[in-house]
């Protein structure tokens, strides 16, 4: 089984993991929960503190960072019930609006997303854009009144149709001339001109993805959340989580079908000994282990940062932790599919749909080439090809 805690969880932190994996394991499937709805399930993680561990005190969270709250979505994952909107709702949303909203922003919004009553979605992807986010075109422009007016398209957003608010991505109207200075904006679900359309996906996974359209979308002034000019800094205040929230949500998933592989080798009796005995499936396993243990190591060290306010230093950690998950899942995935064999494509072991949504992570919210980029630009000091 792989091991429950690494070597640099605090004894807090060890705790916090055993507490949600009883939780989580009561909720997994076949457990005596069986048939709850995610919802139902946030509810309750949402009244226990955990959706909530990284928010500030004050304001009905745990006070704690991204660690906290990377450990509760691993943990979760592992028990075979994560919650991708974890990575969005308290990780994403309420990161930044903690970071950098009003006094008003974080009364009204902070103690609902902390105790898991009010969600809220992030659109930031655009159909054009990709991963490009200085193309990104959707445009606030102010309104006589002082308000603002928004116009634009996102795609693959996640939850928007169980979401409250989505804090939207756009530029201010004087930036097209190519100079990335984003904003950000609470758009409430219910604001005339905002609406939204699933996106039909071959991926097994409660939350659905939408395209998000914002047609004269009108809010008021104060739906801008920080500074119009701060840019990058405020965005990657959410990008950042972003990041290592998904490389919890890979760990999570990589666990889970380890231990589930690792369960069946140890039992599975064709011949005389279990096949767990047999070179060719216990050593693609144990790599397995290996490259999940080395993605959370790295996935810690970035949490690490992130909360101990070195946002360079995280922004490349977070990228290395959720490259490196994503790679260690989807090997995880499928080696526990290959030592199943034809039972690793049965409804019965849960293992098969992991196949497409282990990619998940390999592709959003960054490509693994994109990653590639970064690190060999801003690490290596390498040129750009673009």
């Amino acid at each position: 089984m792989t091991s429950t805690h690494t070597p640099v969880d605090t004894p807090e932190h060890v705790a916090l993991r055993a507490a949600v994996s009883s939780f989580a394991k009561g909720h997994a499937p076949g457990g005596p929960q069986e048939g709850d709805s995610p919802l139902d399930l946030w509810a309750e993680a949402g009244k226990l503190g955990y959706l909530g561990v990284n928010l500030p005190e004050e304001y009905g969270g745990g006070g704690g960072g991204i660690t906290e709250l990377s450990i509760v979505l691993e943990e979760l994952g592992a028990a075979g019930c994560p919650l991708l909107m974890l990575v969005v709702s308290p990780a994403i949303c309420g990161t930044v609006i903690a970071r950098f909203g009003t006094a008003e922003q974080k009364e009204r919004w902070l103690p609902g997303l902390a105790d898991g009553s009010i969600t809220m979605a992030f659109g930031i992807t655009e159909p054009d854009a990709g991963s490009n986010s200085h193309r990104i075109t959707t445009v606030a422009r102010r309104d006589e009144g002082g308000g603002w007016v928004l116009n634009g398209r996102k795609v693959f957003i996640s939850g928007v149709d169980i979401a409250d608010a989505t804090l939207i991505v756009g530029r201010t109207e004087d930036s097209r001339t190519g100079k990335l200075k984003p904003c950000l904006f609470i758009v409430p679900r219910e604001t005339p001109g905002f609406s939204h359309h699933h996106i039909p996906m071959e991926l097994s996974a409660p939350e659905k993805q939408f395209e998000v359209v914002l047609d004269d979308v009108r809010l008021p002034a104060d739906a801008l959340v920080g500074d119009e000019d701060a840019g990058l800094l405020q965005l990657f205040a959410g990008l950042n989580p972003e990041r290592i929230m998904t490389a919890a949500f890979a760990l999570g998933m990589g666990r889970y079908a380890l231990d589930k592989a690792v369960d069946y080798a140890r039992t599975r009796q064709v011949w005389k000994e279990p096949i767990g005995a047999h070179q060719a499936i216990a050593h693609p396993l144990a790599q397995a282990h290996i490259e999940l243990e080395l993605a959370r190591l790295m996935m810690a060290k970035a949490a690490y940062l992130y909360d101990a306010g070195d946002d360079a230093g995280a922004g490349e950690a977070a990228n290395m932790a959720k490259y490196a998950a994503g790679e260690a899942a989807v090997k995880a995935v499928d080696q526990a599919v290959h030592t199943l064999g034809g039972n690793g494509l049965t409804a019965e072991y849960g293992l098969a749909r992991l196949i497409t949504a282990a990619r998940v992570a390999r592709i959003a919210p960054v490509s693994r080439e994109m990653i590639l980029n970064f690190v060999s630009h801003q690490t290596l000091g390498l040129p750009k090809s673009y």
